[in-house]
């Protein structure tokens, strides 16, 4: 990331509080996504593939 990011962000109406709030879950599912690898864990059975999702 750099300023010219932000200011991208900015220009699509983001505020510092929506980057902020973006950023934490970004931040969050990278995190909680590499504790899964690490682990092993096996995604539900339930759970489809995001190729294989419907269009809306």
């Amino acid at each position: 990331m750099a300023p010219a990011d932000l200011d991208e962000l900015r220009r699509h109406g983001f505020d510092d509080r929506a980057i902020h709030d973006a950023t934490q879950v970004i931040a969050y599912f990278n995190y909680i996504n590499r504790v899964a690898d690490a682990l092993g864990v096996e995604p539900e059975t339930f759970v489809r593939k995001w190729e294989e999702s419907p269009d809306p």
